[in-house]
This record gives C-alpha cells, sequence and structure tokens, in this order.
C-alpha cells in the first residue's frame, strides 16, 4: 500500500494539481486584500465615507429584553457580501485574461507549419532506385 501511495504522489499530474491549487489559495488571499484594502476605501470616500464592509440591514438591535435576557444583533450584512462579489469579478476577469493569453500563445503554436518529414530509409532507396532507372 506504501508503495502505491508513493506511486501516486509521484505522479506529475497530482504534484502539478496541488502546486495549482496552493497557488489559487494565495492568489484569492491577494485579491481579496486588492479588493478590501485598495479598491474599495476610494469607492467608499467616494460614496461619502461609506466602509463597504459595514453596511448591513439590522433585523433585531443588540441589547436586553423585557424579561434581561440579552439579545444578539441580527443583521443583514449586504456590505460584505457587495465586497465578496467585486472580489469575484476581479478573480473571474483574471483568469479570464490567462486563459485567454494561454490560448493565444497555443494558437500561435498551432500556426507554425510543421517541418516536413524526413524520409524513411525506404523512401531513401526506393528513391535512389528511381534515379538509377532514369539514367
Amino acid at each position: 500500500m506504501l508503495k502505491e501511495f508513493k506511486s501516486f504522489i509521484s505522479k506529475g499530474n497530482v504534484v502539478d494539481m496541488a502546486v495549482g491549487l496552493i497557488m489559487a489559495v494565495y492568489f484569492g488571499a491577494i485579491v481579496k486584500s486588492l479588493v478590501n484594502d485598495i479598491i474599495m476605501p476610494p469607492i467608499g470616500m467616494l460614496m461619502g465615507g461609506v466602509d463597504f464592509s459595514q453596511l448591513k440591514f439590522v433585523i433585531q438591535e443588540a441589547g436586553t429584553d423585557a424579561a434581561g435576557k440579552e439579545l444578539t444583533e441580527v443583521a443583514i450584512n449586504y456590505g460584505t457580501f457587495l465586497n465578496t462579489i467585486i472580489t469575484f469579478i476581479i478573480v473571474a476577469f483574471a483568469i479570464f485574461m490567462i486563459v485567454k493569453a494561454y490560448n493565444n500563445m497555443k494558437k500561435k503554436e498551432e500556426e507554425k507549419p510543421a517541418a516536413p518529414p524526413t524520409p524513411t530509409k525506404q523512401e531513401i532507396l526506393l528513391m535512389e532506385i528511381r534515379d538509377l532507372m532514369k539514367k
């Protein structure tokens, strides 16, 4: 079983997939930081100093009820949802650009004319016989 596991792990596609997954996780963190720390503050400032992550619709305020029981705030955090949508759009656009560049590169490789195949030994011999028969 250990041999099979070692064989499975040493396959190239498993390692490539693991590297891709790790890169995707950290790329997502970079994009999230880009949205939350760089893009949203200026947009919020242009909208009158609004911090999107703080936007919410409060259904129930925090406090205490008539019986003295603590009530927690119940709110719909649509500002965080907006940040998540903007993050998704940026990630989708970045992936689109990467795939587009990859497809263009692949298309250019396909457009290159293939070198004519070299004749086999049999074909060379037949050509020599043909040339000798012409003489």
